[in-house]
């Protein structure tokens, strides 16, 4: 048995989007998906090959043949189309302060079973990124459906490479699949098991009582030696800024606060060196993501700016700040305030002990000049249409509006050439420099230690442990 120790351990209804990776592992063992990420692109999974209308409106899926759920039902188009459906709803897709998340790009679909190996997917807008939302499009049982509906969350059923054995607060353990379409994992049994705290993970790892630890300490983990793998996490940590009122609805002031800190120190004194310094509104793992230097220092140009502006004797912000999510935030915004001072900017801050009501504050748009939060899709696409255009105006935009940024929107949606879309984003992540959304600040460099030698290990784009393509272990009992 190979025993995973992570800092978080839950199961909750596949169909509602999560960003948190504990859970996401749980979810990609048991479900399986259409297509499966792989670095910044797609590969077939449940779906062996598709195509797509030039006007990236009609997608036709064609499925794996003799795909069996863990019920021993068929995974056919029409399970499929099911499962597509149900993501759609209106009380589905929740994730922190958001809810409907998948709603925005399935709802209104056209949902054609066309054969039993065939599914034809007709959306009501074009969206040339589709397979960024099919990627966590878990296929689930219709046979669980009620019970999910019901909030009973011990019945996960998919066609995944691991079958759902038993599920408690403590561990969840899942057995796979001899027979996988997808070829038999190396690992036959997985046990997630819940520690919350670093050392102590890091200390059942070094005993041999566990296989994998995750969420290590950045500096406490080197005492693995080569069991000791970094990663860079997508996660970018930002400043949501108020663009709809106060001083940063002024382009000058909100291009004047970025070029004014000093994201290198913030790294050392806030990460303690674990993390990079965040060089545009998505990681260097998001497709399409640009290069650039908006991240440079240059506090001569921003007091020009802040000057043009009308505040060149000072200014004060006042900033909303959570106590977790991200868990540093004090400390960051505590940082960044004496970064700051030397700029005559004074920032006042609130603090919110509750972070789902702080999430559901963000979304009711009611933040004071700038709130602490992140930013999780890997979609490129999504971190567009959700957060930054604002004819969508969605959960987390703050009143950013750029016609130049949403003519790039309009003409990456209906762009099917992936080399040609990558491009498009690559502009929008440049005009974005100029003209910043956000306070785009550092991604996370996470720990994950591995029992053994496994020299070429690397954790996938998305910071998610891929179980089913995990190296062989030694099992113990």
């Amino acid at each position: 048995m190979i025993t995973i120790a992570q800092a978080r351990l839950g199961i909750h209804d596949p169909h509602d989007c999560t960003d948190a990776s504990d859970e996401l592992t749980i979810l990609h063992a048991i479900y399986d998906t259409l297509v499966r990420r792989v670095g910044q692109d797609f590969v077939p999974h449940l779906a062996r090959r598709w195509d797509v209308s030039q006007d990236a409106v009609a997608w036709t899926f064609h499925l794996q043949p003799d795909v069996i759920f863990h019920d021993g039902t068929p995974c056919d188009a029409t399970a499929v189309a099911a499962s597509l459906a149900r993501m759609a709803r209106e009380d589905r897709g929740y994730t922190l302060g958001a809810p409907a998340v998948w709603r925005q790009f399935l709802g209104g679909a056209d949902l054609e079973v066309v054969d039993p190996l065939t599914l034809r997917v007709t959306l009501a807008a074009p969206m040339a990124d589709l397979l960024d939302v099919l990627e966590q499009g878990f296929i689930v049982a219709p046979s669980v459906f009620d019970a999910l509906d019901a909030k009973d969350y011990s019945v996960q059923c998919g066609t995944g490479p691991y079958r759902l054995v038993s599920i408690s607060t403590d561990e969840i353990a899942v057995t796979r699949l001899e027979d996988y379409f997808a070829g038999t994992p190396s690992n036959r049994d997985i046990t997630w098991r819940l520690v919350p705290n670093a050392a102590d993970r890091l200390t059942l790892l070094q005993k041999g009582n566990v296989q994998i630890a995750n969420g290590l300490g950045y500096e406490a983990s080197r005492a693995l030696g080569n069991m000791r793998h970094t990663f860079l996490s997508p996660v970018a940590i930002i400043y949501l800024l108020n663009a709809a009122k106060g001083p940063l609805c002024d382009p000058r002031v909100r291009r004047a606060l970025s070029l004014a800190v000093d994201r290198e120190a913030l790294v050392e004194t806030v990460m303690h060196g674990a993390a990079q310094p965040l060089r545009g509104f998505v990681s260097p793992n998001h497709f399409g993501a640009g290069q650039g230097g908006c991240d440079r220092m240059d506090r001569d140009l921003a007091r020009e700016l802040l000057t043009q502006a009308g505040h060149g004797g000072g200014l004060t912000l006042e900033v909303d700040c959570p106590t977790r999510l991200p868990d540093e935030a004090e400390r960051l915004t505590a940082a960044l305030a004496a970064q700051l001072a030397d700029m005559g900017i004074t920032l006042n801050v609130h603090i919110h002990p509750e972070r789902e009501d702080y999430a559901h504050m963000v979304r009711r748009k009611d933040v004071q000049d700038m709130c602490v939060f992140d930013s999780s899709p890997m979609s490129t696409y999504r971190v567009l249409y959700e957060k930054i255009d604002s004819r969508v105006a969605g959960s987390w935009w703050q009143g950013y509006a750029n016609p130049r940024i949403e003519a790039l929107i309009d003409r990456g949606r209906l762009t099917t050439d992936r080399a040609a879309r990558a491009s498009i984003w690559r502009d929008a992540y440049s005009l974005l420099q100029d003209d910043p959304a956000w306070l785009t600040l550092y991604n996370p460099i996470r720990v994950i230690g591995l029992a053994g030698s496994h020299p070429d290990f690397a954790m996938p784009a998305d910071g998610v442990i891929d179980v089913a393509r995990l190296p062989a272990f030694e099992a113990t009992q």
